[in-house]
């Protein structure tokens, strides 16, 4: 059964272009890894709540989109084994060097998570 990882970012709406480079760029590195597909989307219209909503689980502010973004793999294990290279010491990658290709967003208010499939239409 696949596995999904989600992500949730806030990205300063002047970098959207930005984004999508970085995005082209580093997500390709998923596909070699396995992932089956990859899919990043801009915020058009992401409501605010009164209790929660997207915009404060990120903490974003007035000038930031919302990008809501996974990556289907298919399964966990080739999930965690991509996950395992990936954060090894050894794995060298430029499309993830942030020196390199600095990451076009604050890093730390990015959310993620790993899903299991439970209904698919």
């Amino acid at each position: 059964m696949s596995y999904i990882d989600g992500y949730l970012i806030a990205v300063p709406t002047a970098n959207e272009q930005k984004y999508i480079d970085y995005a082209q760029s580093s997500d390709s590195i998923f596909i070699e890894m396995g992932a089956t597909r990859v899919v990043q989307c801009w915020g058009d219209d992401v409501p605010e709540g009164s209790t929660t909503d997207m915009r404060k689980a990120v903490q974003a502010t007035a000038d930031e989109s919302i990008v809501f973004a996974w990556v289907e793999w298919p399964d966990k294990d080739t999930r965690e084994a991509a996950m395992a290279t990936m954060m090894s010491d050894t794995f060298e990658d430029d499309r993830l060097n942030t020196q390199k290709n600095p990451m076009p967003f604050d890093g730390s208010r990015l959310i993620y998570g790993g899903f299991k499939r439970i209904v698919e239409l």
